[in-house]
């Protein structure tokens, strides 16, 4: 009943903004490109500078959310820690009447998920491989930082031509900024391996898309589902290199471990070819 209520209540108040509206005397709302659990994203145009820019807005239905706030305002946090070129640049902060918004740099391109579902493209084997690579650059830039990504899905992946870009970074975490590695974790040897964890994850996510992109052109002729390991034909690097990210065989512990795995894995696709 309880649930029942609240999603009516988020029904009401979680109206997108309309086209037309202008956010902080500076951003002219174009359209709302994405919607998620706490925040609705907007395309708009700077009134300033004449260019795209990304305005996400914490759910109305959130501001009063303690949980929900820390959340926004981290994520804000973070990406004024980010500077990299495949990553959105934090623009600014701003909040009206305790309506939370962010503005990002607008990155044109499709996501992932739209270009396996709706553009019915694929990735061999190397291809898939390759992009695994350009995954893992940014996922050792954001590590280097104390930064977990958290979220590494498909519909997080930008491809425009060749570039691979990284989004959303609302549930990422940072360790200096994590309020449990100064109230929940008392000693250092804990801490070491609550960030092993978190890297893991992150890990264990790059092994989920490697194997969602391999999939993509395996023709499903079998009614019986078989384990991946019988479906696909892969070179033996790569069947290591993904039981490793998959926590199958000893889980990696570092992004050197995993690229020397990845090189030889490219290796070993350039031999056959």
């Amino acid at each position: 009943m309880l649930r029942a209520i609240r999603k009516f209540y988020q029904f009401f108040v979680d109206k997108p903004i309309k086209k037309g509206a202008v956010l902080n005397d500076h951003y002219e709302v174009l359209s709302v490109i994405g919607t998620g659990s706490y925040g609705i994203v907007y395309l708009c145009k700077d009134l300033k500078t004449n260019e795209n820019r990304v305005v996400k807005q914490l759910r109305p239905s959130k501001r009063y959310n303690k949980k929900e706030v820390e959340m926004f305002k981290n994520e804000i946090s973070i990406l004024r820690m980010l500077n990299h070129k495949n990553i959105p640049m934090l623009c600014e902060a701003f909040s009206n009447n305790r309506y939370l918004f962010y503005v990002m740099s607008f990155i044109e391109g499709d996501n992932l998920e739209d270009q396996i579902f709706l553009s019915k493209k694929t990735f061999n084997e190397k291809e898939s491989l390759l992009i695994l690579s350009h995954l893992l650059e940014l996922i050792n830039y954001l590590h280097k930082k104390d930064i977990y990504h958290q979220d590494l899905r498909i519909p997080n992946i930008l491809l425009k031509n060749k570039d691979l870009f990284l989004i959303d970074f609302g549930l990422s975490k940072h360790k200096a900024t994590n309020d449990s590695f100064h109230s929940s974790f008392s000693s250092s040897s804990y801490k070491q391996k609550d960030i092993l964890e978190m890297k893991q994850q992150d890990y264990y996510d790059l092994g989920e898309i490697l194997l969602y992109l391999l999939y993509t052109t395996y023709p499903s002729k079998n009614k019986k589902a078989l384990p991946w390991t019988e479906e696909l034909s892969l070179e033996k690097e790569t069947v290591y290199l993904l039981k490793r990210l998959l926590q199958i065989k000893e889980p990696y512990s570092n992004t050197s471990e995993i690229s020397t795995n990845l090189h030889a894995a490219l290796k070993a696709k350039e031999k056959v070819h």
